[in-house]
């Protein structure tokens, strides 16, 4: 549990936010949370911890305000923990740990873009299949077309977090109104990663080189040249995913404005999301890498059906053309 602040402790950041979430049952509490198990049964199901325990941990987050309950069953008034907006600032947290630990701890030590097929990280992303997406998830985006309006030739506005809930889930109100995420440079519209399409591709990518230049040694990292090909394989096929009702969304740790000059230099018909504060990472325990002192997601793909379940999955990407062939073949065998 908090542990009381020694008196040189005062003024020392690290040592107030040790008190809050340092425990170790605190801190998977809010992994578990992140990931959309929200419920008391799931994260007691989840954590394998006693109820007692679990009861303390949930009541000191709330109290610290890093989780929030709400009211999901009236008759008797149940409820679900949700991260309020200084709880979902712990995802790059939580992925800087996983991240320091997949390279220090479960690999080498070197530096990489990609992962064996027998790795953790492999495992980990692979034991995906069958779990659900948690619902909401929003991210900001640049824009794009939703399969049908690719089908179609037609464009219409984002879709937007029901309730004006938060992107992720949470109980904020970041997303205003009119369907955006408040930022620093203005609104920016949320897309959640899942499409209302029969399916829906997601394919993660480390960055692209525009508008900003990578960073020095880019070239040198294994797996993380061939995003700019990826995309382009993507756009070069939209019109036969979206015939099939397949939903393409491509999802990277770049900054929207970023991903929407990319997005217009290579015309880029398919919403790109923009992962930038690690939601998504941390809600699906995504495989990440350090390059250009920023996070950047490893290559991955995923392929979803309707109801949020990941049906498929491509990880390590070893050969981007044959996955991106793969991707489509079992997004339209999934029922329509």
């Amino acid at each position: 549990m908090a542990r009381e602040l020694r008196v040189q402790d005062a003024q020392c950041s690290i040592a107030q936010a040790a008190a809050v979430v340092g425990d170790w049952w605190s801190l998977l509490v809010v992994r578990e949370v992140a990931r959309g198990h929200r419920r008391f049964d799931e994260l007691l199901g989840e954590l394998g911890i006693s109820r007692k325990v679990l009861t303390e941990r949930l009541r000191h987050l709330v109290e610290h305000g890093v989780l929030a309950r709400e009211p999901y069953q009236a008759g008797p008034v149940r409820h679900e923990y949700v991260l309020t907006d200084a709880g979902w600032a712990l995802a790059p947290v939580l992925i800087t740990m996983q991240d320091w630990a997949d390279r220090w701890l479960l690999g080498d030590g070197s530096l990489t873009g990609v992962a064996e097929p027998a790795s953790t990280e492999a495992a980990r992303v692979h034991a995906l299949l069958g779990t659900r997406v948690p619902a909401p998830l929003f991210l900001p985006s640049h824009g794009g077309a939703s399969a049908d309006e690719m089908a179609t030739g037609t464009t219409t506005a984002h879709r937007t977090a029901p309730n004006g809930r938060a992107p992720g889930g949470g109980s904020s109100g970041e997303v205003a109104a009119d369907g955006t995420t408040a930022g620093g440079a203005g609104a920016t519209p949320a897309l959640d990663v899942v499409a209302d399409a029969a399916a829906t591709v997601l394919f993660c990518y480390p960055a692209t080189g525009m508008p900003a230049p990578l960073p020095p040694g880019w070239g040198e990292v294994p797996g993380a040249a061939g995003c700019t090909l990826e995309n382009r394989l993507f756009r070069d096929r939209a019109s036969e995913f979206a015939a099939k009702g397949v939903a393409v969304h491509g999802v990277s740790t770049q900054r929207p404005d970023e991903q929407a000059a990319f997005a217009a230099a290579e015309e880029i018909p398919f919403p790109l999301l923009s992962d930038m504060d690690l939601r998504l990472a941390a809600a699906l325990r995504l495989p990440t890498f350090r390059a250009g002192q920023a996070l950047r997601l490893k290559r991955a793909i995923l392929v979803i059906d309707r109801h949020r379940v990941v049906r498929h999955v491509t990880f390590p990407v070893l050969d981007i053309p044959q996955a991106v062939e793969e991707s489509l073949e079992a997004a339209q065998s999934l029922p329509r």
